[in-house]
């Protein structure tokens, strides 16, 4: 198992990296979750533990988590890489409106630039395609700011295989990353997964965890007694030997569960056990 990935072919990043979607208030990411210092101490632990990827976005609380990433770690160390993630505008914490229209867009990122206390975002991901606004022109801005140097990399979130043929097809700018529900229990994006690992993107699974439904599983329990880990552990560990393109950020405003989490990427697992999980679902 390799634990490093090349994202966009000049950043090297430890696979297993550190999400901060649960440094906003519960439900919907609205607010803040707690005292701003309990989330800096996990951000600060999480760069100490060896993370060298955060990824964020401006509509976590909105805008909390990108200004805890500030006050927690910059000025940045060099082989940190920042990833946030625009184009959805939060007015309440079960409302998500779509918005990527081109002037929307660059105010979104330069507010992001603003946030994070940057010059430049080592990879921007816009948060949703917006169907009302031409591909062209969502992934042409993208373009824009990547020429005038606030944008290092771009990447997609919740985007479908055809989705991401399209956007390499209008070659318009490089895509970086992908960013998808996908985790031991639901392999939907498998399709999408394969697109990723012949281009070599990046593919960066949200809810790597399951949600919670992987406490229940008994394979996974299973596997995991063997390791004396726990359910957690080993689908992250699944996620880092299934594909060389996978790098989970799980996240969390807990420090017992972020070295849990970070544990993970000691686990070996074997043929036998890989098998056995990955017989859990589907492929496809």
């Amino acid at each position: 198992m390799i634990d490093h990935f090349s994202l966009g072919g000049d950043l090297d990043i430890r696979r297993l990296g550190y999400g901060t979607a649960q440094l906003a208030g519960q439900p919907g990411y609205w607010g803040p979750r707690g005292p701003a210092a309990d989330a800096v101490a996990v951000l600060r632990r999480a760069v100490e533990r060896g993370v060298t990827l955060i990824d964020t976005a401006d509509n976590y609380g909105p805008s909390v988590a990108e200004e805890l990433v500030a006050e927690a770690l910059h000025p940045y160390p060099a082989h940190l890489v920042i990833a946030t993630k625009g184009g959805v505008v939060r007015t309440s914490s079960s409302a998500w409106h779509i918005d990527g229209r081109p002037a929307s867009l660059r105010a979104m990122c330069e507010a992001s630039l603003r946030r994070l206390r940057v010059d430049r975002i080592d990879l921007y991901q816009l948060h949703r395609l917006d169907p009302q606004v031409p591909l062209a022109d969502q992934l042409g801005t993208l373009a824009e700011l990547r020429s005038e140097g606030k944008v290092r990399h771009v990447g997609l979130d919740t985007i479908t295989a055809e989705d991401l043929t399209r956007a390499l097809d209008l070659d318009i700018v490089p895509i970086a990353s992908v960013q998808n529900l996908y985790n031991l229990l639901d392999r939907t994006s498998d399709p999408l997964l394969k697109l990723c690992e012949q281009h070599g993107i990046a593919f960066l699974p949200w809810f790597p965890l399951g949600n919670g439904a992987l406490t229940e599983d008994p394979v996974c329990a299973s596997v995991a007694r063997a390791h004396d880990a726990t359910p957690g552990q080993i689908a992250l560990a699944w996620l880092l030997h299934h594909s060389p393109v996978l790098c989970p950020t799980p996240g969390t405003g807990s420090l017992a569960h972020l070295e849990e989490n970070l544990d993970a990427g000691a686990v070996r697992l074997t043929a036998e056990e890989l098998a056995r999980l990955d017989g859990l679902t589907p492929q496809g």
